[in-house]
């Protein structure tokens, strides 16, 4: 078990750092130092200091991880959190080695994630959620996601104050606390209007800023989200990848299909570099087709009817 004062030495500078300096989520930093604890936990006494940790350790962990059934995936992920945190070491003169120098990432099979079909984006309807407070807020949140393109973390943590009805805006507080301006349907502010006013009737003037609370009152959680996401889509689509991210990736590829520019899409997903984006350029494999089809100079449209036939 670590100590009190290995936690304020080695752990919490750390955790400061993250927080403050690089300005993660508290989700994140969380995340990462609970990897950090549960690594430096399973060194235990092999080592009297953390400038005495070696690759070897890291290898025998990772073994560890993997006999336990932990996916590749999984265990980069907690080995990503690593990296972080001996580099801030080795950065803050901490240790004079950084130890995970040579590793290289598990190898992870690449499955492509299909997005929802404009057609599944449409079958989605008031009539589907309770008909209360509640659920209206349910099909609200579903919709943001699709039209905003916004991330989990900054559904939950939206407020009243960024909501300007009239001017069609929304406020929205991304990575590393960085804002931007994201516009919204006149249908979607319609939407947002009779939620905003029927939450003020439930709640009354002034309470809590968050828009969306959970029944006791309290602000949405992750895990809350995405079972509200993963169950509602069970009835919408085969798809394996039902998720909160899966909207994100939704709203990109039909915005990048029906022709938007790479840059505005970027802006509006609050992406700081393109590369990021650019992973939600493949269009949907009926697009792939439909443009095949258009293009191919060999492409016969009444052979591709007798086959249909």
């Amino acid at each position: 078990m670590i100590s009190d004062f290995f936690m304020e030495k080695f752990i919490k500078p750390y955790y400061d750092y993250l927080l403050k300096e690089k300005h993660f989520s508290l989700h994140t930093v969380n995340a990462y130092v609970n990897d950090v604890e549960v690594f430096l936990n399973f060194v235990g006494t092999d080592v009297a200091a953390v400038s005495e940790i070696v690759y070897q350790h890291i290898r025998n962990w990772i073994v560890s991880l993997s006999s336990q059934n932990m996916s590749n995936n999984s265990i980069n992920r907690k080995i990503a959190s690593l990296k972080s945190y001996f580099k801030f070491l080795y950065i803050t003169k901490t240790i004079n080695n950084y130890p995970l120098q040579a590793h290289k990432a598990l190898r992870v099979k690449k499955v492509l994630q299909v997005p929802f079909s404009e057609d599944e984006m449409k079958k989605i309807e008031r009539a589907d959620f309770d008909d209360d407070y509640f659920g209206l807020q349910n099909y609200v949140i579903i919709v943001l996601f699709y039209t905003l393109g916004i991330r989990k973390s900054e559904l939950i943590n939206l407020q009243l104050h960024d909501v300007d009805l009239k001017k069609l805006e929304i406020k929205v507080l991304g990575k590393r606390s960085k804002e931007r301006i994201v516009p919204i349907l006149t249908s979607v502010a319609a939407i947002l209007s009779e939620f905003i006013e029927k939450r003020k009737q439930q709640f009354g003037n002034g309470y809590n800023k968050n828009i969306f609370l959970l029944k006791n009152t309290q602000n949405l959680n992750q895990t809350f989200v995405y079972r509200l996401i993963n169950n509602y889509f069970r009835g919408v689509t085969s798809k394996g990848k039902k998720s909160p991210h899966m909207l994100r990736h939704t709203f990109a590829t039909h915005m990048l299909n029906a022709g938007a520019n790479l840059n505005t899409v970027k802006e509006l997903l609050g992406h700081s570099s393109l590369s990021s984006t650019q992973i939600y350029t493949h269009t949907s494999l009926a697009e792939l087709k439909k443009m095949y089809s258009k293009t191919h100079p060999r492409f016969n449209p009444e052979e591709e009817q007798e086959h249909l036939l």
